[in-house]
């Protein structure tokens, strides 16, 4: 798929990974649509990209914000062509702490945030690709979901995080499947760590032991890098139904 004049719809847009794609698949000619809470990044995002860009804040967990936000969205631009499932939340808490067991609330909400809110965005535009033109290769649109690492081997503390991830790996083959015949390809990211503001802000006690479990290059990943990575998913009509780790061959320890 071109990128040229095509609609992309990123959840997460305001902030990191996001926000760096909105800004790449921009410069490629498409028309940005950002959906997050953050409401002064998310204006600062749609000023920045002029026509190019459209910004509301949305709660991905809510079944009647998610359609009346993209009804604006079809409103505003006519179509959605592609989305890219960024938004997400990584808190930390292990099974039994020092309080006792981990409240079920924080575990629900992890869950409810990162994989219900992925598939409540996805099936919603998935429902309007259905309708686009199908284009040379009989494609209708992309949607690529965003996973972590932490799905594989998710560190102490991570059991909610890891959960919620793992499911977005799991059901990107059974998603390809279902919107096959629609013209609808599904693919999923699983990003190692990244030079996000929210990692270049922590102690370097913090940091190297992170950078030594990337195998090569011994650094965090490029923002430019994750942001190339989806220009070329949407790009690359043969790639479907798969998840592509994304982590400088990083295999996370325990701790």
């Amino acid at each position: 798929m071109k990128l040229q004049d095509k609609v992309v719809l990123v959840t997460g847009g305001a902030s990191g990974l996001g926000l760096n794609s909105c800004r790449q698949l921009a410069k490629q000619g498409a028309k940005i649509a950002a959906f997050d809470l953050n409401e002064e990044a998310g204006n600062a995002l749609a000023d920045e990209l002029g026509n190019q860009g459209l910004f509301l804040k949305v709660d991905i967990t809510s079944s009647d914000a998610v359609e009346a936000a993209v009804a604006q969205v079809i409103e505003h631009y006519g179509t959605i062509d592609v989305v890219v499932n960024c938004a997400g939340i990584a808190p930390g808490g292990k099974v039994v702490g020092r309080n006792g067991p981990l409240a079920l609330e924080k575990f629900a909400q992890v869950i409810n945030i990162n994989l219900i809110g992925t598939f409540n965005v996805l099936r919603v535009a998935a429902a309007q690709m259905a309708t686009n033109e199908a284009d040379g290769n009989g494609e209708r649109g992309v949607i690529i979901n965003v996973a972590s690492v932490a799905a594989f081997d998710g560190q102490m503390g991570q059991a909610a995080y890891s959960a919620s991830k793992g499911g977005v790996v799991g059901m990107t083959l059974p998603l390809a499947r279902d919107l096959a015949s629609l013209g609808v390809r599904v693919m999923t990211i699983a990003p190692g760590i990244f030079d996000t503001p929210m990692m270049q802000a922590m102690d370097d006690k913090v940091r190297d032991p992170l950078i030594q479990m990337v195998q090569h290059p011994k650094r965090f990943g490029d923002l430019d890098e994750f942001a190339g990575l989806v220009q070329h998913i949407i790009e690359n009509s043969y790639l479907n139904g798969e998840t592509i780790r994304l982590d400088g061959g990083i295999r996370m320890e325990p701790r």
